[in-house]
């Protein structure tokens, strides 16, 4: 989603990768978005009205994808008319559809080969086979994952039977260039929600979310001369957590603020030294190889990462510029390694983007593994 939920620069940056990252490789990309029942803000006002549809119009001004893009809801469109998006549909190649949000029959069936790509594995999965939500696999004849481990030796997400295509997330490097941006946030940072969505309980595990991580680490920060900072989403109500975060000397800025915006999130990322990756608990507990696309960004811009281990290091060179971690205690050996040679690994970091995230190497071997190429 872009518009879906707006203000998320971060998210909106998860999927502007796929869009910009095919558009540079010479492909005739457009981005439609179908906006949940309810989701519009302010409730009760026409599409074209919503903040929705101002964030999505600012977004794509800033990207130069006007004329592609579609917002729709219900009978409403914004953007292209639904004439337009049907026009383009009949004619389309291939569909990414993430998360299968695209549901509308008339728009799937005339595409040939309709991709159902899995940004959010374990939930995704565990959605579909233990709470028995419809995932809209069926209405898909390729499937590509980000969970690196599903189907392997030691990842308890099922794969419902499907033969999952992996990937990393791609990252347009044109556009995250390792350019030396001055250090504004001198410690360790990130950008996440405390809480995004329901959890799952299957055979006696409970798959969570970041601020079942989080509470793990609560005490971390007491540990280290480091600075924790976090651009955090978090409820006010959750007076228990926040007065734990500011006993343990994090410091909590206003997401809205650090992250509100494309711009603004590539800004916070590329002004930090270092990024404090926490995962949400199912990817954690699962081992579904996970890894984050803020984390590629963070790398891509030389900054290195302390990501919490989901068994991605089993596909990832780590030692230098990325390190995983299970306890504090690894926390605190990385941080003193980066400081102790800043430079390499920064420059460790972005090479690891380089091989492993740059969007054309990553989306070339998708679609070639798809049958495209």
């Amino acid at each position: 989603m872009i518009a879906g939920d707006p203000w998320q620069g971060g998210a909106s940056w998860s999927v502007l990768q796929y869009v910009l990252g095919l558009m540079r490789m010479g492909h005739d990309v457009y981005f439609i978005e179908p906006i949940r029942p309810g989701a519009l803000f302010p409730p009760d006002v026409p599409l074209a009205q919503s903040e929705n549809a101002a964030y999505c119009e600012k977004v794509m001004r800033e990207f130069h994808l006007e004329g592609r893009t579609a917002l729709l809801a219900g009978s409403e469109s914004f953007g292209l008319s639904l004439d337009e998006v049907k026009n383009v549909t009949s004619r389309t190649d291939v569909l990414f559809n993430i998360s299968g949000l695209l549901t509308d029959e008339e728009l799937l069936d005339p595409i040939p080969i309709r991709i159902y790509l899995d940004l959010d594995p374990c939930f995704n999965q565990l959605w579909h086979e233990v709470q028995g939500i419809d995932r809209h696999f069926s209405r898909h004849n390729r499937f590509v994952t980000v969970g690196n481990s599903l189907g392997e030796p030691g990842c308890s997400v099922p794969t419902c039977g499907i033969d999952w295509i992996k990937t990393f997330q791609p990252v347009v490097l044109g556009l995250w260039p390792a350019k030396g941006t001055p250090i504004v946030y001198d410690g360790l940072t990130t950008v996440a929600n405390w809480r995004a969505y329901g959890s799952v309980e299957h055979n006696g595990v409970f798959y969570g979310q970041k601020a079942h991580s989080l509470r793990e680490f609560v005490q971390l920060p007491t540990m280290s001369t480091e600075k924790f900072l976090l651009a955090l989403g978090i409820h006010k109500d959750e007076k228990k957590d926040l007065e734990a975060l500011a006993q343990s000397r994090w410091h909590l800025l206003d997401p809205a603020e650090a992250a509100g915006t494309p711009q603004a999130y590539q800004r916070f990322i590329q002004s930090s030294k270092a990024e404090f990756g926490i995962a949400k608990s199912g990817y954690v507990l699962s081992g579904c190889g996970w890894f984050s696309d803020r984390s590629a960004c963070y790398l891509a811009s030389g900054r290195p990462v302390v990501a919490q281990e989901t068994g991605f290091s089993s596909y990832l060179p780590t030692g230098g510029g990325l390190f995983p971690f299970q306890t504090s205690e690894h926390v605190l050996d990385a941080i003193e390694q980066i400081n102790r040679d800043y430079l390499f690994h920064s420059r460790s970091a972005a090479s690891i983007a380089c091989e492993y995230f740059e969007s054309s190497k990553v989306l070339h071997r998708i679609l070639e593994r798809a049958g495209l190429c």
